[in-house]
């Protein structure tokens, strides 16, 4: 008989296997720091709800044979509290034995006492399942956007991720984009890069800050949003620190975005190394300010040699990024599931604030490495 409960805490060195040899590499051996994370995130970090769980699926032999991860997360809508729950990790080992597990473990989670559930990282079988029970594609949510700075540089991180010689190339591709940067216009758009001319930030300037500086930006940054997180505290704090900590994307930059008087428009958080593709994990802005903060980031980020940048959407950054050469894909759906239509609606509407911080890829199991 079948059966899912809530993770426990003798259950994480099993979860820790089936995550190395489902999303990782079933080569090597578990790190042991990857189990100890998987711990501190998803049995003792800051705003748990003893009501609100991860999943385990159990073979009849009492193995753990599933897992979904859940972390609860706090949200306001239009003043009202609400409950939320994010699904990361949706995993099951020897799928063909037994179809239908992950299906039982993401209708357990749905049926959970949380008002809204949540997932950014569904893939097309998971968006499947989440529609076949009442869950919604969110489409403005769900596209990856990128944009080219340095092409040549850009096409050479990308060839290097496949075969690791191709960086030898990174010298020359530099002085190549240089030459070609230079021959641009400097207010011209071009898909293929950006001039090295290029300044249409106007009278915006960016400042480089420190994680705290960048987590007091938040609240008056997000008010705007009918539909909200509120993070406890100490939540923001360790969600930051563990956005900052992704060594397979380099270093995290923190940088706002303010005007010629010195007022915050915005802030945005990426993660790179010069002559590589930044991922952008989180980018902030007051209504009217939006495209200006874009640009901005641009501009920043073709001044520290980065080759391109890369991020997910809100529907907010979707409008104002059409018409500045920024290509977009989709890679991953996010989705939501609540019993209130209401809700529903304000997320379709682009009245959420929802992705990066406010979703998985704050996490450590999204880029870091655990050696």
């Amino acid at each position: 008989m079948t059966l899912i409960r809530p993770l426990e805490a003798a259950d994480i060195p099993a979860v820790a296997g089936l995550f190395q040899r489902i999303f990782r590499d079933a080569r090597q051996p578990t790190p042991e720091a990857l189990a100890v994370y998987l711990r501190r995130l998803y049995l003792e970090f800051p705003g748990r709800d003893p009501e609100i769980n991860p999943l385990v699926h159990l073979k009849d032999d009492g193995g753990i044979s599933g897992f979904i991860g859940v972390t609860p997360l706090r949200m306001t809508f239009e003043g009202k509290p609400l409950r939320a729950a994010i699904c990361g990790s949706l995993m099951v080992e020897n799928h063909e034995s037994d179809p239908m597990a992950g299906a039982r473990l993401l209708k357990a989670f749905l049926a959970g006492p949380q008002d809204i559930s949540l997932s950014e990282t569904a893939s097309e079988v998971s968006a499947a399942m989440w529609t076949r029970l009442r869950g919604v594609q969110l489409s403005q949510y769900s596209l990856d956007w990128i944009r080219v700075i340095r092409p040549v540089s850009f096409f050479t991180h990308l060839i290097s991720a496949k075969a690791r010689a191709a960086r030898m190339f990174s010298p020359l591709a530099g002085r190549i984009d240089q030459t070609l940067r230079g021959r641009m216009e400097a207010d011209a758009l071009h898909w293929s890069g950006l001039s090295d001319k290029w300044k249409r930030a106007g009278g915006y300037g960016t400042v480089q800050i420190t994680r705290d500086e960048f987590a007091g930006l938040i609240a008056p940054l997000t008010a705007h949003f009918p539909l909200r997180p509120d993070w406890a505290s100490d939540q923001l704090e360790q969600i930051l620190l563990d956005a900052e900590r992704k060594e397979e994307y380099g270093p995290a930059t923190f940088c706002r975005v303010e005007t010629k008087t010195g007022k915050p428009v915005g802030a945005f958080l990426y993660h790179s190394t010069p002559g590589a593709i930044g991922r952008v994990l989180q980018v902030l802005a007051l209504s009217g300010h939006t495209g200006a903060v874009i640009d901005s980031m641009l501009s920043y980020a073709a001044e520290q040699e980065l080759a391109g940048l890369r991020g997910r959407t809100q529907p907010a950054l979707l409008e104002a990024m059409l018409g500045r050469r920024i290509a977009f894909t989709h890679l991953a759906s996010t989705v939501v599931h609540a019993r209130d239509p209401e809700i529903v609606r304000a997320f379709e509407d682009g009245k959420a604030f929802l992705n990066g911080i406010a979703g998985e890829h704050w996490s450590r199991l999204i880029g870091s490495r655990f050696e």
